[in-house]
């Protein structure tokens, strides 16, 4: 699932890495690092909603943790989309500045 302190790390990281000049370069987490971890972490939500899912159908599965993986798996695709839209938000408004 994707953790609003996770992303706000990563933008501290990202913010305090860019270079000025005069300034050293810094290591750490890259903000690309950050979303490909998110991005694996999000997929692996959804494979376990969509496996937990496929069991509860041949009756391998409590319904319990099926509700829970799948509640998940739709909590975290909610975020995603609302992270896409705000992201195509800030695009679009970028594009709209004068220069």
């Amino acid at each position: 699932m994707v953790n609003p302190i996770n992303a706000a790390a990563a933008y501290a990281n990202t913010a305090a890495s860019t270079t000025g000049p005069g300034m050293a370069p810094r290591n750490g987490v890259s903000f690309g690092d950050v979303l490909e971890q998110t991005a694996k972490e999000v997929i692996g939500d959804l494979k376990q909603g969509e496996t937990m899912t496929a069991k509860a159908a041949v009756g391998q599965a409590d319904l319990t943790d099926v509700v829970q993986a799948v509640t998940n798996a739709e909590v975290t695709l909610q975020t995603v989309t609302a992270v896409r839209d705000k992201v195509l938000s800030a695009y679009q408004e970028i594009l709209r500045m004068p220069i």
